[in-house]
């Protein structure tokens, strides 16, 4: 008996995409390749979510669409879909004054389903989501999804096992379950709120910050029930009741509530369809951007979930998800959700840049630019330095400042204040790194697109950090020393970190290049190139019997805990498998070492850096797949009250594992073990080279290169020293030989690399 019921809750979510997806899915007699690798990775909730709301990432299915948010909570009974948007936020530049808000709450009240089975399953190929709750002879089947292409949201429910089951929908604001209210340290804020019907039956709310604030925000939603005017239903046997639901902000729309009025479709059959095609096809193209296939089906489930989860949340230009995505459930989320500098902002979106997804990261480095004029500000103001970019840890949408001093910093944080981590206005926490730590993926994206238009955009950034470490550096005879610089948040006052040591380099280099590049600054490189060059060694220890890197050269010298000490390898990018044999293995060392594959913080750093150094690349997949089981089913770290920063972890460590672009080098599965059959689609690397290969057998049987920019390509011969053919469209053939065959390339052209028996 037991087996039987196992097979019929396996069968339940398959039951519940047939009602719904059997008739309009096309059947081709050949699959696009992404499209066979994800559809098996289908992904499974057996129980109702339990964090929550939550003030923290929770464990429920995810709808997003990179402007609007959906988590998915409460029993088969009542469910309740929570609402938020990247574009709401209360906005004021002070401490606990700033954060994403909630919008609101869309509930399907079902009565007669409770204490029925659920089950949810997402399929992330096409990004809808089927849920199917069964007790006794009812089935209740459920089709939902948040279009890629109009912000609107579609739910279509079937039902099965009765003539009619009654039912209901609507919408409603946040209440005591989302509003934390905890004075004096945990306050809520005034808003303006509306919540109404149409004369048709058209439900709307909305929410609104405008009370003591720098920016007044506004956000609305609505929600239609086919054929109802008060939002309930009545469920028969073989029939479909569709709920649609459409949202805006003030920023989309100078009257958002009328637009989401107007905006909700006459849920028709065939208006419907289209949007459906449409949200269909954005993410068809969305997963053909890149993708790779590998053995690890633990691994891979993980890779294209993640993936899925930055596509869920990241379009908004202007408004980047906060640290846990779009999904908002709790006011006001932990470290008031916002854009932290010192490293949480930016490792959501250190995966992109190799996955080729590109429209995902672009919003990360828009509120840094809003925050050039403060960044000047504090530079000057604590450090007395003109024109340079000196920012704290805490930065919003809009050009907030969301940890800046206030009133209320001084009466219930003086501790912060009396131990030197707030400067002027700015919480900083002893560090001077934010900025030069914000230039990490400004320069990941400019290597690996060479994109006038995107180096244009952020160049006056990256100049100004510049500006501010090339005159904050002390000069002691042949080396620039770091000075009043802490490692960790609140270490005031260490000498050489080896994270600002690292980051310092990579800000040099990368504006020595850009300025090159744009034509621009010529009399300002030689001086940064000496810089560069001149910087202070990594300071280095002995643990274990073993040399590793100490964290500082005065002051701290080990941490438990974070991954601080290996991050000059990786955001910062300044060893890897080009550089000196002796510093290869002090990194492999500090990587064994330090052991950090499970952190709290870290792991999105840990492992693409063990990468870049060689580290055994068995041992890193052992690592990646335990921690790719360690999460809940929406892909979010089990336990871990960090959201989307963790999402990055997987792809990202495997693209360097099959295809790494990286000190003027490609090298095709550089860190794989060969016994290990993959392959891998477009990604991109340093270069704006797009890489194509497949590993079988242990050896390379194809490789693809696609050049954007016309860049000379030097890469690491993949089949040893055997000759290499290299076929291009309009190039033509060549013959070539050697380690490293290096080349000159033609912009646009695909070139086809294949080994000369």
């Amino acid at each position: 008996m037991k087996n039987i019921k196992n097979t019929l809750l396996l069968l339940l979510p398959v039951l519940g995409m047939y009602f719904f997806s059997a008739c309009d899915r096309q059947q081709a007699d050949q699959p696009d390749p992404v499209e066979s690798i994800i559809k098996k990775h289908i992904i499974r909730f057996t129980t109702p979510p339990e964090r929550i709301p939550a003030r923290y990432a929770t464990d429920a299915p995810l709808l997003g669409n990179g402007f609007t948010g959906i988590a998915l909570g409460g029993a088969p009974e009542e469910l309740t879909f929570y609402v938020a948007r990247n574009d709401f936020w209360r906005l004021k530049s002070a401490l606990d004054e700033s954060y994403p808000a909630v919008l609101g709450k869309i509930e399907l009240s079902v009565p007669e389903l409770k204490g029925a089975s659920y089950l949810v399953e997402q399929d992330l190929y096409d990004a809808i989501s089927y849920a199917s709750f069964t007790k006794e002879s009812l089935s209740v089947y459920c089709k939902t999804y948040l279009s890629a292409t109009e912000d609107i949201w579609v739910l279509e429910i079937r039902m099965e096992g009765k003539d009619a089951l009654e039912g209901s929908a609507r919408i409603v604001l946040p209440g005591e379950k989302e509003i934390l209210n905890e004075p004096p340290l945990e306050r809520v804020f005034p808003d303006i709120r509306e919540n109404d019907f149409t004369s048709d039956g058209t439900q709307y709310v909305s929410r609104a910050f405008v009370d003591s604030v720098d920016i007044p925000t506004k956000a609305a939603m609505a929600l239609h029930v086919e054929g109802s005017p008060d939002g309930k239903f009545t469920l028969r046997s073989g029939e479909t009741v569709r709920i649609v639901g459409s949202f805006s902000s003030n920023f989309k729309s100078d009257d958002c509530v009328s637009e989401v009025i107007r905006k909700v479709p006459d849920c028709s059959v065939g208006e419907l369809a289209v949007i459906e095609k449409d949200h269909k096809q954005w993410w068809k193209n969305y997963w053909k951007k890149s993708y790779v296939s590998i053995s690890d089906s633990i691994i891979e489930k993980q890779y294209y979930r993640s993936l899925y989860g930055m596509g869920a949340c990241s379009r908004d230009l202007d408004f980047p998800p906060s640290i846990f995505g779009s999904w908002i459930t709790k006011e006001r989320p932990w470290w008031n959700g916002d854009y932290h500098l010192n490293y949480n902002h930016m490792a959501p979106y250190y995966a992109l840049y190799s996955a080729n997804r590109i429209e995902q990261a672009d919003p990360y480095y828009m509120p840094l630019l809003a925050l050039i004029s403060r960044g000047n500000y504090y530079s000057e103001k604590v450090t007395s330095i003109p024109g340079g970019i000196l920012l704290p840890v805490g930065g919003g949408p809009l050009g907030i400042e969301t940890t800046r001093r206030s009133p209320f910093m001084d009466l219930y944080f003086k501790e912060w204040i009396d131990g030197k981590n707030v400067e002027d206005e700015g919480l900083f926490w002893g560090q001077k790194s934010n900025s030069a730590y914000a230039v990490v993926n400004m320069s990941m994206q400019f290597y690996r697109t060479w994109d006038e238009e995107y180096t244009r955009k952020v160049y006056p950034f990256v100049r100004g950090v510049a500006t501010f470490w090339e005159n904050y550096l002390t000069r002691e005879g042949d080396r620039y020393v770091i000075y009043n610089d802490a490692i960790h948040e609140g270490t005031v006052g260490t000498k050489n970190p080896i994270l600002s040591l690292g980051l310092v380099r990579m800000v040099m280099q990368t504006v020595s290049d850009m300025s090159l590049f744009l034509g621009v600054d010529a009399d300002k490189r030689s001086q940064w190139t000496f810089v560069h060059d001149h910087l202070s060694e990594y300071p280095l220890q002995e643990r274990n019997g073993k040399t590793v890197f100490r964290y500082t050269e005065k002051g701290t010298d080990w941490w438990d805990g974070n991954t601080l000490g290996i991050q000059h390898i990786y955001p910062a990018g300044q060893i890897g498998l080009d550089s000196d044999p002796e510093l290869l293995k002090i990194a492999r060392n500090t990587i064994e070492e330090m052991n950090r594959w499970s952190d709290y913080n870290g792991s999105n750093s840990f492992y693409p850096a063990a990468v870049r150094v060689g580290y055994d690349p068995d041992s890193i997949l052992v690592h990646l797949n335990a921690y790719s089981r360690h999460t809940y089913s929406n892909g979010f770290q089990y336990g871990n009250p960090h959201g989307i920063e963790n999402l990055s972890t997987v792809p990202n460590t495997i693209n360097e594992m099959l295809c790494m672009g990286h000190q003027d080098i490609v090298r095709i599965f550089p860190v794989w073990p060969r016994d290990k059959d993959a392959s891998f689609h477009q990604i991109r690397v340093e270069g704006a080279f797009l890489v194509s290969a497949t590993l079988e057998n242990g050896e390379v049987t194809s490789l693809i290169l696609s050049s954007e920019k016309g860049r000379d390509l030097t890469l690491q011969n993949p089949w040893g020293q055997r000759k290499v053919e290299v076929r291009g469209k309009t190039t033509g053939k060549r013959v070539m030989e050697g380690e490293f065959i290096k080349m000159k390339t033609v912009a646009d052209e695909t070139y086809q690399f294949m080994p000369i028996e």
